[in-house]
């Protein structure tokens, strides 16, 4: 998540740079411009408003100074837990002490559980009447799917994170300037990455003479399942017709855990054929740091999302900056389609205890955060000093949020592309982009101008005109799974369940197992609460 909050906030640091180059004489609107419109208007009377925050907070941080002053609500922290499944935990701690924050941020089952237990407040009203025209065009946006997913019994129970689906693609990052000195072609198949992996291997691709080069990167849980990142092996497992960690419909239309689809057998046995043959780094289950044989410029190839310029390969930029890379969608299945699992838009709610007397304050600083990511603040000066106090110390704006819920449309990163390559084919004046695209192409703009300048433009600049361009310009199947939901026996079972899976996989990869040991896995995972979980599963979706 960390990763995710510094890409996005990268994304905004370009913005507002942008928007210092363009301010002029232009007189800021006053803060108190708004007042008298009910979503951005401060609150008559000082409000405090308790929060769970994810990661330890930095109190009077200069954001949560800015949404005070903005909105008359003062965030202080209810908990600081380091890291998702600490903030898990004290998720739960308040549950069951009855002891909640005045908001938090709770994953579905346990928003089912505190609306059945009538501890959080329907928002409904609250949200019709201080919602922006920002957040409400995101959420209709997805046909308010998400507010439905939110409504237990016809009542708006929490406002749910929205986000875009271009992160649910993993895609194959090559270094195009090793391809094309060893006359290799662009792959395509599983075959083309066994050679380019064995090539990067053998023929010295970096040219310093040295024995030091590797294939491919590799996960320690072998895939991330909803959004993969960098170095997972979910498009191998896709590339197969395989699923894991996603609850799926196969071939037949019967429900099922991806981890346990049969097709999984193939991928595995393919990925211990690599491993033995030393195409995948061997020391991927040990790494502490994922990234370690991309940024020592050992590795050359590696799976990961659009967004992979900003991370991993903004820190190895200023490692080798004559380093040229490239993404694919790669690789195709049997019949030379590109192969992708689609993950929920939404898998987040903020909520806010029952009784807490001013709800309409947490829409305000969600009202004020979301205009903030979607570079949309009036006050732009304003916003200049905040990135310029922050920037200084290393840090980046978002990861200062007191309530981080990112609110974006479906389609928005595909959207931006599009709209900045019509500028440049001549089909659209670069004055009616809208204020995020025009940042994307500002950036590329830059990037031209100063080539591999290894900073934030040459991060977006990378990231849209090989990343998002590949999602355009690709066709591709797109599975999606129907169950992200958790059910009333997981928590029973779940932890073991992941486990088993995690471990056999690795196993099976390592040659520690061989790859029958996965028939094996599938009963022991069905005869260990996976089959009661199935079944409960089914009866959601289905109702049978």
């Amino acid at each position: 998540m960390k990763r995710r909050w510094f890409i996005l906030t990268c994304l905004l640091t370009l913005f507002i740079n942008a928007c210092s180059d363009h301010a002029g004489t232009s007189r800021e609107p006053s803060i108190d411009a708004a007042v008298g419109e009910l979503d951005f208007s401060r609150m008559v009377e000082p409000v405090t408003l308790r929060v769970g925050m994810p990661l330890p907070a930095i109190l009077n941080n200069p954001v949560v100074r800015y949404i005070e002053e903005l909105s008359n609500v003062k965030v202080v922290p209810s908990w600081e837990a380091e890291g998702a499944d600490s903030n898990n935990q004290m998720v739960e701690l308040a549950i069951a002490s009855k002891d909640l924050p005045d908001a938090m941020i709770v994953n579905r089952s346990q928003l089912r559980k505190l609306a059945e237990m009538d501890m959080i407040q329907d928002l409904g009203a609250v949200y019709e009447t201080y919602a922006s025209k920002l957040v409400k065009d995101i959420y209709a946006s997805k046909n308010n799917t998400a507010l439905q997913a939110a409504s237990i019994g016809g009542k708006l129970y929490a406002l749910p994170n929205a986000t875009f689906e271009s992160d649910s693609h993993s895609l194959l990052w090559v270094r195009q300037d090793w391809l094309d000195k060893l006359h290799l072609p662009p792959p395509r198949t599983l075959t083309d990455v066994e050679q380019i992996a064995q090539a990067f291997i053998n023929m010295d691709p970096d040219g310093d003479g040295k024995d030091n080069t590797i294939g491919l990167c590799g996960y320690r849980n072998i895939v991330y399942g909803k959004h993969p990142a960098v170095c997972g092996f979910d498009s191998i497992f896709h590339a197969f017709g395989a699923f894991p960690k996603n609850w799926i419909k196969d071939s037949t239309g019967r429900i099922l855990y991806g981890s346990i689809m049969p097709e999984n057998k193939k991928a595995l046995s393919k990925l211990a054929d690599w491993y033995k043959r030393g195409l995948i780094d061997n020391q991927f289950a040990l790494n502490k740091n994922i990234h370690e044989p991309i940024v020592s410029n050992k590795s050359g190839l590696f799976f990961g999302p659009w967004w992979a310029p900003y991370w991993p390969l903004g820190d190895f930029n200023s490692i080798d900056p004559s380093a040229d890379w490239k993404a694919y969608p790669v690789p195709l299945n049997e019949d030379g389609k590109f192969v992708t699992h689609i993950a929920p838009v939404m898998n987040s709610y903020l909520v806010v205890r029952k009784g807490y007397p001013h709800p309409e304050a947490v829409v305000k600083v969600l009202n004020i955060e979301t205009r903030l990511n979607r570079k949309q603040d009036p006050n732009k000066e304003k916003v200049k000093k905040l990135e310029d106090e922050l920037l200084h110390g290393g840090a980046q704006l978002r990861n200062y949020f007191p309530i981080d819920h990112l609110l974006d449309f479906t389609d928005a990163i595909e959207k931006r592309y599009v709209d900045v390559e019509s500028v440049f084919q001549g089909k659209k004046d670069p004055a009616s982009l809208d204020v995020e695209s025009r940042l994307v192409y500002e950036s590329i703009v830059q990037e031209k101008a100063h080539s591999k300048s290894n900073d934030l433009n040459s991060m977006a600049a990378l990231a849209f005109q090989t990343g998002v361009k590949v999602l355009v310009t690709t066709p591709m199947v797109k599975v999606r799974g129907v169950f992200y939901d958790t059910t009333d026996s997981m928590p029973n079972y779940w932890s073991e369940l992941e486990r088993l899976e995690n471990d056999t996989f690795l196993k099976i990869v390592m040659g520690e197992l061989p790859v029958e040991a996965f028939d094996d896995y599938v009963k022991t995972w069905m005869d260990s609460g996976g089959g009661t979980i199935t079944d409960e599963v089914k009866y959601t979706v289905t109702g049978k």
